[in-house]
């Protein structure tokens, strides 16, 4: 990728972020707390769709914490849980500080592939690291990119359109109507679960499973 293609996609992803910091910073005085809203067609998520445990994960890329869900644990998960036709996982945008890093990733992910999503969802985590260390954003990007799905005229022309905007909008919305004001933030079949290792969130999962 060249230098001024990179350049473009930042500038195209950089002009989403103040409306969605707006929308951010007004959800708190804008919703009570509510049940978490249900998945539908237009969430990014993995596993089958009639599985019988729908996860869905509130995250940030610019969360440490949500990188080392993604790193260490998510791996696991998958192999055991979705693969094996028991979970689905939802992922919605919960943007956080520094925006300017959160903000174009959540971008970047909502234009890939939807089939893709958790392609560049897992580069973008794993990456996070070397961004935050004085790597470059066109380096944190090119991955993600690569796997993507779409290429670099189709991404940039998606992180500036207003359903990109409104689709990440709408998790915000979702996170704050449901009280997931910290990230990462899991509801199990619509249950709020606080433990996110491993062993947690498979007791909260045999339990949904289970009826109880």
């Amino acid at each position: 990728m060249t230098t001024r293609r990179r350049s473009l996609l930042i500038l195209a992803l950089a002009l989403l972020a103040p409306a969605i910091a707006a929308s951010a910073s007004g959800a708190d005085s804008a919703f009570a707390r509510q049940a978490v809203a249900p998945a539908t067609a237009a969430d990014r998520s993995i596993g089958r769709a009639d599985a019988p445990v729908t996860v869905i994960e509130y995250a940030s890329f610019a969360c440490n914490h949500c990188a080392d869900w993604h790193r260490f644990v998510y791996p696991t998960f998958k192999t055991r849980l979705i693969d094996t036709g028991q979970v689905r996982l939802v992922f919605r945008n919960l943007p956080t500080m520094p925006e300017d890093v959160s903000l174009p990733g959540a971008a970047l992910a909502r234009c890939a592939a939807p089939e893709r999503f958790f392609d560049v969802a897992t580069a973008l985590m794993l990456g996070q690291d070397a961004v935050f260390q004085g790597g470059t954003r066109e380096d944190w990007y090119a991955p993600a990119i690569a796997v993507s799905g779409r290429t670099q005229a189709q991404l940039e022309a998606c992180a500036a359109t207003p359903t990109t905007l409104a689709a990440i909008n709408r998790d915000v919305d979702s996170a704050q109507a449901a009280g997931a004001n910290t990230t990462p933030a899991f509801f199990v079949n619509g249950r709020r679960v606080t433990d996110r290792s491993l062993g947690g969130l498979e007791v909260a999962i045999r339990a949904a499973a289970a009826g109880q």
